[in-house]
């Protein structure tokens, strides 16, 4: 199967408690990239960006056999670029700088050669857009991911009702879960959003893991402890990208196989925070990525008798 990942390729400007950095590679469409090739997947993206954007960072997606055909690039304009402080906590961060640049104007087009894609994920983007993408492919996907936040809830609410009608899978955290449903418990919020159209719901809480529904189904992925956390820009992302990636390389869209799909993502996350933006997920070799794996198995594997 090959994956359609849409979203923003961007600079980042970060500043933690542990220190920060100038402009660095970021965007949603990257981190869900680059988690998704660290599997093996066939991944391409559709994002834009401008006549500033370092052939370095070209090269980090050539070196990752990422697809950027769907990437364009305006010479005369500036990359999409986000800069922001995060607490003490860590769970809540300051936007101190957001410059919309070349994506103010973004209209993806698709590929020929991957308007056929068989798994499509929509990053964090207007839901028009995200809509646009869907209108445009020739086959029917085989499962289309949606990720979305407050902002477009509060800005665009009919349109992001409509995209979200026609995908299979809905990613949000458990505060825009409750703004998106008007449900307080997570378990009714998940039903209320199943009854707008997605078979299934990821509800993302952070440190504190993700749950899984599918129809009556409910399955929890714990996040595994770290003791070092720099930076959790992009952890959502990366988690989607792992998601889609497994689904995509095993070519499996089971309950069974989304399971495993979610605890994948979960590491690719786990290490995307311990150093600042993508330069984890670059350096990331498959040795680390399966004793990570180990890991999550003793979290959570137990004997018991009653």
């Amino acid at each position: 199967m090959k994956l359609l990942a849409v979203g923003t390729v961007a600079y980042d400007a970060i500043e933690t408690p542990f220190g920060k950095t100038d402009k660095i590679l970021g965007g949603a469409a990257t981190y869900i990239g680059l988690a998704a090739s660290k599997l093996g997947a066939e991944v391409n993206l559709v994002s834009v960006i401008g006549g500033d954007f370092k052939p370095e960072y070209i090269e980090v997606f050539h070196k990752n056999s990422i697809g950027i055909e769907g990437v364009k690039k305006i010479e005369d304009g500036k990359t999409f670029f986000w800069s922001g402080k995060y607490h003490i906590d860590m769970n809540n961060r300051d936007t101190l700088i957001t410059e919309l640049n070349v994506l103010e104007n973004f209209e993806p087009k698709i590929p020929e050669s991957q308007k056929n894609s068989e798994i499509v994920m929509l990053g964090n983007l207007h839901p028009a857009i995200q809509l646009s993408v869907l209108e445009q492919m020739t086959d029917k996907p085989k499962l289309v991911i949606l990720d979305t936040m407050d902002f477009w809830m509060n800005t665009a609410w009919d349109s992001l009702l409509q995209i979200i009608s026609k995908v299979d899978v809905l990613t949000v955290n458990d505060a825009e879960a409750r703004q998106l449903s008007g449900e307080f418990s997570l378990v009714k919020a998940a039903k209320k959003i199943q009854s707008m159209g997605p078979k299934v719901v990821i509800i993302k809480k952070g440190e504190h893991g993700a749950l899984l529904f599918n129809e009556n189904k409910i399955f929890f992925a714990p996040a595994l402890p770290l003791e070092d956390v720099f930076d959790p820009t992009g952890a959502g992302d990366t988690f989607a990208g792992g998601f889609a990636g497994y689904i995509t390389q095993t070519a499996d869209l089971s309950y069974e196989n989304m399971k495993k799909a979610i605890i994948v993502g979960s590491a690719l996350a786990s290490f995307t925070v311990e150093k600042f933006g993508t330069e984890k997920l670059q350096e990331l070799s498959s040795l680390e990525y399966e004793n990570r794996l180990n890991e999550f198995k003793n979290l959570t594997e137990y004997n018991y008798s009653f």
